[in-house]
């Protein structure tokens, strides 16, 4: 944009290239250019406020406790009558430097001559295999096998990272090669790189990046001797507060880490597979929404719609479509369109991915994998756990009961009365919906912890609605918009919601959190670390709802999380706004809609109506269909049909 004509076509190690080049400019023509965000996923806020800096530049603003210079296209310059080797000489006389990379043989062999008996480091950088090193003319490949050669002018090696964890077509790690200790038998540093929170990673890492690098610096067999990152926050939490930490080190105590649908990141959702993820994961809680089918039975499963969370449209069953406006105004097949033995011998779960649209899928070599468990094999299963306890979530029980006649609440307090958790005080049973009549009725019936689940994003809470809550709950979830608001990705704030429910007396858990990095705002990097360090270090909250229970657990060992004000910079919460502060005023985002304030209407239901066919659980087929209706099938048979008409006359 600066220089529109200034496009040149060079030669760079060989290759034909074509576009702008520093050789053709001076430092002070290259003082108008401003730098742009190059990766297309990242914010571009920043781009009118980013200017070139000079080597010099850097160490005086950022004052690093190091310096890594490194060095590209010697070859290149060479030919443009610049010498690299003189401007490093040159350069050391003004900086210090720590270390210094090149991917050039000649190059870097040449100036570590120079350098013998300083304190800098001379490390050779490999690329692409099957790249052409242009001074020897070699493949990096052949040179890889040549360590002892490297030796001789390189105290230390950059590679990429799947040099050491190979990775297959479909992003599923390979067994690790003997790279770095092979490297280290050969008296060579070894450091890592393409590291970034923002990339596609390995799937069995679950989209943590911290998890990444802990693979390559904790896993009891080797450990690389420094990374290569475009995020150096998450790096040095894994390294200065999560590596060498006992897999067992945790207390079940706050924050509480409470399951999403199980360990839905990993497997799909409230399969067995989830639920014994989720506790392999070291989870406080794991939890079970509550559906019924046909036959009233009880199941866990995400979505009333199994359309949602199943295989049921390439299923015999593909047919039952019906339309329910209570429930959403679109077509589905729903949970009590089928008995449990159609749903449990017919159709398959489907992993959740909710940021599809980014080409960001979870766990694909096990999307179908799993079985749906009854609420009665979910108790069962979690009863000789080692957990905190249960959560049970209900919702639609006002329909549920007056439209098909089933009490899914009575359902609920049956099966845990079977299951035997009214007889026993190892595990809490928590149950959580959005109804406050549903939690009303609970409260009048047992003794079991009541979590209010405010379902929309609200900046603040009358103190009439708080009242009106404490009367039937121990707990409020809310969403993570509830308490950081953000617009286009970026925290613009801090509401006084949560510190307003402790002081009511309230417990309060954050949802939902999830690993993807389009889920977090650009505040936190792109670490689902940083913002669950967010939630609880500076908003407080005592639990964390996540579709990821795994990071979250890791969070609560971390060897950081008890140094207060000790505590290293990178584990600090970071200070709202920040950002906004570096853009330019034409960059901010827009001001965000007001969001509305939590009054006592919001809060306050009439009771459930009453149900006319028996609880639910295990009670089997209901005796009679509901009152003054035709059955169910001809019911859905009917809606189908006017929906089938609608389509024809659209057509």
């Amino acid at each position: 944009m600066v220089y529109p004509q200034g496009k040149k076509n060079y030669l760079v190690n060989g290759v034909p290239t074509s576009g702008w080049f520093s050789v053709d400019y001076s430092i002070n023509d290259l003082s108008q250019v401003l730098l742009t965000q190059e990766v297309l996923s990242r914010t571009d806020k920043f781009d009118a406020s980013s200017f070139i800096l000079t080597v010099e530049d850097v160490q005086k603003q950022a004052k690093p406790p190091a310096l890594w210079l490194n060095i590209q296209h010697d070859m290149f310059y060479t030919q443009h009558n610049l010498s690299m080797r003189s401007y490093v000489l040159s350069l050391a006389k003004r900086v210090i430097l720590n270390y210094v990379s090149s991917a050039e043989v000649v190059f870097l062999s040449s100036v570590a001559r120079t350098f013998k008996g300083t304190k800098t480091k001379f490390i050779f950088r490999f690329i692409d295999e099957a790249a052409i090193e242009p001074s020897t003319n070699q493949t990096y490949g052949s040179l890889l096998k040549n360590l002892t050669f490297i030796k001789t002018f390189a105290s230390g090696i950059l590679v990429p990272k799947q040099y050491i964890y190979p990775v297959t077509s479909d992003f599923y790690l390979q067994p690790h090669t003997s790279f770095v200790l092979d490297a280290h038998k050969e008296g060579l540093e070894v450091f890592a790189s393409g590291f970034a929170n923002d990339a596609i990673i390995s799937y069995n890492y679950s989209y943590d990046p911290l998890a990444e690098y802990l693979s390559f610096v904790d896993n009891g067999i080797f450990s690389v001797d420094g990374v290569l990152t475009d995020f150096p926050k998450t790096a040095s939490e894994a390294i200065g507060c999560f590596s060498h930490i006992q897999a067992n080190n945790s207390e079940h105590g706050k924050p509480l880490v409470i399951s999403h649908n199980g360990a839905s990141g990993t497997y799909p959702d409230c399969t067995d597979l989830a639920y014994q993820q989720a506790v392999k994961d070291g989870v406080d809680f794991i939890d079970c929404p509550v559906q019924m089918t046909q036959d009233g039975t009880l199941v866990c499963m995400s979505s009333l719609n199994l359309i949602d969370v199943t295989t049921v449209t390439t299923s015999p069953f593909s047919s039952r479509f019906s339309v329910i406006p209570e429930i959403q105004g679109v077509p589905g097949i729903f949970a009590f369109n089928l008995t449990w033995e159609e749903i449990s011998k017919n159709l398959k779960s489907t992993i959740s991915s909710p940021d599809v649209d980014y080409q960001l899928y979870r766990n694909p070599r096990y999307k179908n994998a799993g079985n749906f468990m009854k609420l009665s094999d979910f108790l069962d299963f979690a009863k000789d756990k080692a957990l905190s306890g249960v959560l049970i979530s209900i919702e639609n029980a006002a329909f549920l009961a007056e439209k098909l006649g089933y009490s899914v609440t009575d359902g609920v307090i049956k099966a845990l009365k079977d299951s035997g958790y009214d007889n026993q005080t190892v595990q809490e049973v928590m149950i959580q919906s959005s109804n406050s009549s549903v939690l009303v009725k609970f409260r009048q019936q047992t003794k079991y912890q009541l979590v209010y689940m405010i379902d929309e994003s609200i900046s603040d809470a009358a103190p009439s609605s708080i009242a009106d809550i404490k009367q039937f709950a121990h707990s409020v979830a809310v969403s993570k918009q509830s308490i950081f608001p953000e617009s286009l990705k970026f925290v613009i704030g801090q509401t006084e919601l949560v510190k307003k429910l402790k002081s009511a007396g309230l417990n309060v858990y954050v949802y939902l959190l999830r690993n993807e990095f389009v889920s977090q705002p650009w505040d936190f990097l792109s670490d689902p670390t940083a913002e669950i360090n967010q939630y609880v270090q500076d908003a407080g909250v005592d639990g964390i709802i996540t579709d990821f229970p795994g990071t979250a657990t890791a969070y609560k060992r971390n060897a950081c999380s008890k140094l207060g004000d000790k505590a290293p910079k990178y584990m600090v919460p970071v200070h709202v706004g920040d950002l906004l502060g570096l853009m330019a005023p034409e960059s901010l985002p827009p001001a965000l809609a007001p969001m509305p304030v939590l009054e006592v209407s919001d809060v306050a239901e009439p009771p459930l109506p009453p149900a006319s066919r028996g609880t639910g659980g295990n009670a089997g087929s209901p005796a009679s269909q509901p009152s003054g209706g035709p059955p169910r099938s001809v019911v859905a048979s009917v809606m189908y049909l006017a929906m089938l008409s609608g389509f024809l006359l659209l057509i």
